[in-house]
């Protein structure tokens, strides 16, 4: 299945690539840092990084921003909210709250591979309330009750 997805540089003339799979199996594309100087994110620190994008997603369908494992795995750097969403709606420029969770202050430069982009789609839902709901073997049982 293919959808098109129009995206709008914010800052136009910008050098950064436009977004695109990596591989032929990627589920989504690299959002790239949009910075006009380096910023450094300090142990425990976290910020707003732009990523330079607007996009108009079809529909129902959501965006869903998503750490890089790379950035994860070997610096504890990534997405705080994760996974951020985009909504369909939405028209701004896309940021990435970014954390560090790492020992160390990590730079991001730009143009560097911050998060990913995964568009999906979006089940729309009716709401009905009840007064009891059917029952399960796991019953209200949550935060390991199943086990570690």
């Amino acid at each position: 299945m293919r959808e098109e997805v129009r995206f709008r540089r914010v800052r136009p003339g910008g050098d950064l690539p436009a977004p695109a799979a990596a591989t032929s199996g990627a589920a989504g594309v690299d959002l790239r840092a949009d910075l006009e100087a380096p910023v450094v994110l300090v142990p425990g620190g976290f910020m707003r990084v732009p990523t330079g994008l607007s996009v108009a997603l079809p529909r129902g369908f959501e965006g869903q921003v998503r750490p890089r494992s790379g950035l994860a795995a070997r610096f504890g750097v990534t997405v705080l909210n994760a996974p951020g969403t985009v909504d369909s709606d939405y028209r701004g420029e896309i940021q990435v709250v970014l954390i560090n969770h790492g020992p160390e202050p990590y730079e991001i430069t730009r143009g560097m591979r911050i998060a990913q982009l995964v568009v999906a789609p979006v089940m729309r839902i009716d709401w009905r309330e009840v007064e009891e709901l059917d029952g399960t073997p796991r019953g209200g049982g949550g935060f390991g009750s199943t086990g570690v």
